[in-house]
């Protein structure tokens, strides 16, 4: 079987908070109009058309969101693009180029709700490079242009990686956030020196991070493990902090997590209604440009 339905919450979280926003999804399909560039041949892929996508936010219960550039899709941006023209201003998104990109692929990428580029270098379990990944090495080659629309990077790999690779991450002017929770290696501890660097980092808001536990957790579905971890990012700085569900699951036929349950769980963990809204609300209109640009 090459794809499934996507999975659907079961109910909404009931979070009574205007624009939230989950800043971690992903569009697939109909696959006859947007065929993946590179294709799995060992798991299916989740078919999560636009509609779709539109009524798991409306049933989660949050008014905004922001789509990703899956990996299988590469530099292909066109399913992006139809989300965003059919959703208007409730949606951004994060693309993917390449440094041979031209500055008319950027604009139309910045006119139609691009607001970052997405790098990648999270290997596939096997070990192997990930098919279609736009790795760290182009984001200095981009990054002059990235800076002219004002737009930020998102990037994901296991933390060591990540933090080994910060000089190139890192470029002047350039907002980076670390998806999955900088995919923290929970086996490591809190003293772990690469956990207590990204502490140090959103301390001094030099990053931002995705609290999205469903990628780094062993413990579903209540992601116990990730709580201390969890705490300790928003105790350092929650003005760099935005969250995600991580929806349609790629990967995990048969364990995907409900996101309104994930939702709910955050503001169990979050329990203060200032924070919330920071990380829910406030952070992300910020970072991916819904206040700056509306109606653009």
């Amino acid at each position: 079987m090459d794809h499934v339905p996507a999975v659907l919450p079961a109910e909404s979280a009931g979070i009574q908070i205007e624009n939230i926003c989950d800043t971690h999804n992903h569009v697939f399909g109909p696959f006859d109009r947007f065929p993946l560039q590179h294709p799995p041949g060992s798991y299916p892929m989740p078919l999560a058309p636009v509609a779709t996508y539109l009524e798991v936010l409306d049933r989660v219960g949050a008014g905004r969101g922001v789509l990703v550039q899956a990996t299988q899709q590469d530099c292909d941006n066109s399913d992006l693009l139809h989300a965003l023209e059919l959703a208007g201003d409730r949606l951004r998104a994060v693309g993917a180029l390449r440094g041979d990109a031209t500055d008319a692929t950027v604009g139309e990428l910045d006119k139609a709700g691009v607001r970052a580029l997405r790098f990648v270098e999270a290997p596939l379990p096997d070990g192997s490079p990930r098919p279609g990944a736009v790795e760290f090495s182009q984001i200095p080659e981009l990054a002059s242009r990235i800076v002219a629309v004002n737009w930020a990077v998102d990037v994901w790999a296991p933390l060591p990686r990540l933090i080994a690779n910060l000089d190139t991450i890192q470029q002047d002017d350039v907002p980076v956030i670390f998806e999955h929770m900088g995919m923290l290696e929970v086996r490591a501890g809190l003293s772990d020196k690469n956990f207590q660097t990204m502490l140090a980092l959103v301390r001094e808001g030099r990053i931002h991070v995705k609290l999205s536990v469903c990628r780094c957790s062993t413990q579903a579905p209540e992601y116990e493990d990730l709580r201390r971890f969890h705490d300790a990012l928003v105790e350092a700085n929650p003005d760099q902090l935005v969250w995600g569900s991580d929806w349609p699951y790629i990967r995990m036929a048969g364990n995907e997590p409900d996101p309104a349950k994930l939702l709910d769980l955050f503001c169990k963990w979050t329990d203060d209604a200032g924070l919330q809204q920071k990380i829910l609300v406030d952070n992300p209109e910020r970072l991916y440009g819904f206040r700056e640009r509306a109606g653009s």
